[in-house]
C-alpha cells in the first residue's frame, strides 16, 4: 500500500486536469492511501521575492503541502501546459515549497546539493492544446524537462511515468473519456 499525493496543478476551479486528478484518486483509493491538493485552492504569496537570501515564512497551505510531500511515497502531478510550461501559480508553489532544507541541502565544498526527498517516486500527467508530438518533438517538451530533471530529480524524486493528453481544445467526449479511462487504469495498476 502506497501513500499517494495527487497534485492538480491547474489553478482553474473546473478543468480536465481536475477531472483526471479526481479520477486517479478514485481508482487509487481501492489499494492505497490518497491525499489530493488543488493548487487553485491554496492561498499564498506566489513570489519568492528575495530568493534564498532571506527566509520567507510559509503560509499554512504551503506548510500543509510540504507535510503531504514528506508523507507521500508517490506524487502524481496533473498539469496543463500553458505557454509551453507550467501555470504561474504552480511554479509559485514550487518556488515557495521546494526550498533548501526541505527539498535539497547545499553541502560545503560540493557543487551538487544533497537530495532530501529521496525514496519517493512521481508520475506526470499533462494536458495540452497542441498535438502531443508537436509539443514533445518540435517545441522541446519544456514542462517535462523542467519538472523531471530540474525539480523532481534535483530533489531526489524519481519520475517513473509521463503521460500526455491532447489536443484538449478540440477534443470530443470520447477522447476525454478515453483519457479518464487511461488514468483509471494507471492508478488501478499502481503497485
Amino acid at each position: 500500500m502506497k501513500k499517494i499525493l495527487i497534485i492538480n496543478a491547474n489553478p482553474k476551479s473546473t478543468s480536465l486536469c481536475r477531472s483526471l486528478a479526481e479520477q486517479y484518486a478514485l481508482a487509487a483509493k481501492n489499494k492505497h492511501n490518497v491525499e489530493k491538493i488543488n493548487i487553485g485552492e491554496l492561498n499564498f504569496k506566489i513570489n519568492l521575492d528575495e530568493g534564498y537570501d532571506r527566509v520567507t515564512n510559509l503560509e499554512a497551505d504551503l506548510v500543509d503541502l510540504q507535510n503531504k510531500i514528506r508523507w507521500a511515497d508517490h506524487l502524481v502531478i496533473v498539469s496543463p501546459v500553458w505557454w509551453g510550461a507550467m501555470p504561474a501559480k504552480f511554479k509559485g508553489v514550487i518556488d515557495r515549497t521546494f526550498l533548501p532544507g526541505f527539498a535539497f541541502k547545499y553541502v560545503k565544498g560540493k557543487s551538487i546539493p544533497e537530495k532530501l526527498l529521496k525514496g519517493r517516486t512521481s508520475e506526470l500527467i499533462f494536458t495540452l492544446d497542441t498535438p502531443v508530438f508537436w509539443y514533445k518533438y518540435i517545441q522541446g517538451n519544456a514542462i517535462h524537462k523542467q519538472l523531471k530533471h530540474c525539480i523532481l530529480n534535483f530533489s531526489g524524486i524519481k519520475n517513473t511515468c509521463s503521460t500526455y493528453f491532447g489536443p484538449v481544445i478540440n477534443s470530443k467526449i470520447d477522447n476525454r473519456q478515453a483519457w479518464l479511462n487511461k488514468v483509471t487504469k494507471r492508478a488501478a495498476n499502481l503497485k
